[in-house]
């Protein structure tokens, strides 16, 4: 009786070493397509566009809309970009967009352009930063918003169709916002390094803007959601304004060269928490970790040897983060992101993709920069070779496209297996140009929004606000939490999936993180 309970304990771990092994190789090693993915996460920004919609637009589904914004006011605001699955435009969210997408086009543009993508790249910046020209009227005048989450969110409507209130919102003198204007002003000092090349009075137009909502920003100081306070219960500055002041000046010093811009990120390093704040997140809110990214890279620049103490403590909060991402922090869970079971980094519940796109982007960014200068990541004392933090990275962004316990990729479109039900108002509901009738306020959610079935339209290249704690994830268009879709989601993702496409094409690619192997057993 023994024996038998012995063989058959053996046949049982056999099976288990078998399932192990074809479970693992189910959703984790598995080659996929980034040049889809790279094209179809562009394919969004098109989807969320505001305003007149220009001759080659791609996704056929969406028309004009949006075209009084700003009448009320006597001000042009029409164009820019929808945050998620509604209508409101929302200014930090935006900036930040399109910051990220700048910022990812920087460092990646060669091979975003060997993907024949770096034209669409450049169109989507393009419509962002050209409505933050129109919503820069005057020096220290910066409109912040249009329209409100309050009303917009009692309607599910087409944007094709909106009835809910356009009024737009501003910062100025008397009522700053230093976070906005210092994100805007980072957004388009970013994008003029894009643009300098290929269309230089552009650029210079972006800069001059961008220096203009830098001085207003810093001059005028104060938080936007506290003179625009229909934003606060949608996109409240938690972190304050001091980030963004320090963001907004690096990236005038990286468009510019000019030394003041430096000195302001050296000389407010602390006051300001550059080189104080060891964070675990990277967000539209919170760009401390992005900043001290950016400030490391200045290390082994020559000019910059005479400020390497301040610069160092920069580069220590960089690296805290990417230990963090890792895993390797020492001392209290809070040193550490946490993770699903099948090694998804989980920070909240609310639109968790998001924070797991920055920290892929900046994961990505970081290696290549050890692996340029030959240096490595020490975290707690141990060694980490860029290729290990890239191969990390890589884990995060095969779980969002199918890598993952549901085969489920969170990005919609691409695969098979994706969100067919997104929170997305347009998506929901017939689509405009196969139907101009009218569909009122109330009757969307009477119509559409109940409906258990697929979207009509698919929001293609959107990454959703992702599974739970525990890998689960549920497609229910009032599952907001997980099925929304936001701008800043997708944005980080373009330079990644370039990368990733990149060391792919040229038989480079890194190994799958140990850590999602393991988590998924």
């Amino acid at each position: 009786m023994e024996e038998k309970i012995q063989f058959v304990v053996f046949q049982h771990c056999w099976f288990c070493l078998f399932f192990f092994i074809v479970y693992t190789i189910t959703y984790t090693v598995q080659a996929f397509d980034y040049a889809d993915a790279l094209s179809k996460s562009l394919l969004y920004f098109e989807a969320q566009r505001s305003g007149r919609l220009p001759y080659n637009q791609r996704v056929s589904w969406r028309d004009h809309s949006g075209l009084t914004d700003g009448l009320e006011q006597g001000v042009d605001l029409v164009g820019g970009y929808y945050d998620a699955g509604d209508h409101v435009k929302f200014g930090l969210p935006m900036a930040f967009t399109v910051t990220m997408l700048s910022w990812g086009a920087i460092e990646y543009r060669e091979q975003i352009a060997e993907a024949g993508e770096l034209e669409h790249t450049m169109e989507a910046i393009k419509w962002g930063t050209d409505y933050f020209i129109k919503a820069h009227t005057s020096p220290n005048v910066l409109w912040a918003e249009v329209g409100d989450g309050d009303t917009d969110h009692y309607c599910w409507q087409r944007p094709e169709d909106m009835t809910t209130s356009r009024q737009a919102y501003k910062v100025d003198e008397q009522n700053p916002g230093s976070d906005l204007a210092g994100e805007t002003a980072a957004a388009m000092a970013a994008a003029s390094i894009m643009f300098r090349e290929t269309n230089p009075h552009y650029s210079h137009l972006l800069l001059h803007h961008a220096q203009e909502l830098f001085e207003f920003a810093d001059k005028y100081r104060g938080k936007y959601d506290e003179s625009v306070g229909v934003v606060k219960s949608y996109y409240a500055s938690v972190s304050g304004y001091m980030d963004e002041l320090l963001w907004a000046a690096m990236w005038l010093y990286k468009a510019t060269d000019k030394k003041q811009y430096f000195e302001y990120v050296i000389s407010n390093g602390h006051s300001f928490g550059g080189t104080g704040w060891a964070i675990t997140e990277f967000s539209w809110d919170v760009k401390y970790a992005g900043l001290q990214v950016l400030a490391s890279k200045f290390l082994v620049e020559e000019k910059h040897k005479a400020y390497a103490d301040t610069l160092e403590q920069y580069r220590s909060k960089a690296e805290f983060f990417m230990c963090s991402c890792l895993n390797k922090n020492n001392g209290s869970s809070n040193n550490n992101v946490g993770l699903t079971p099948a090694g998804l980094l989980y920070i909240r519940q609310w639109n968790n993709m998001q924070y797991v796109s920055t920290a892929s982007f900046l994961l990505t960014i970081y290696s290549d920069f050890l692996h340029n200068t030959n240096q490595r990541l020490t975290c707690n004392g141990v060694t980490i070779s860029p290729e290990e933090i890239l191969g990390f990275a890589k884990s995060q962004v095969d779980y969002i496209l199918g890598s993952n316990p549901m085969n489920m990729s969170y990005l919609v479109g691409y695969g098979s297996n994706y969100p067919k039900r997104v929170h997305h108002r347009g998506a929901s509901m017939v689509s405009y140009r196969e139907n101009k009738g009218f569909i009122g306020c109330t009757q969307g959610y009477d119509h559409w929004y109940s409906n258990e079935e697929p979207n009509p339209n698919v929001v293609v290249g959107a990454l959703v606000g992702g599974p739970d704690l525990g890998d689960k994830f549920e497609d229910r268009r009032n599952n907001y939490m997980q099925t929304e879709a936001c701008t800043y989601n997708t944005a980080p993702l373009v330079a990644v999936f370039a990368k990733l496409l990149d060391l792919q094409n040229h038989n480079l690619m890194v190994p799958e993180s140990a850590s999602l192997m393991v988590a998924s057993f």
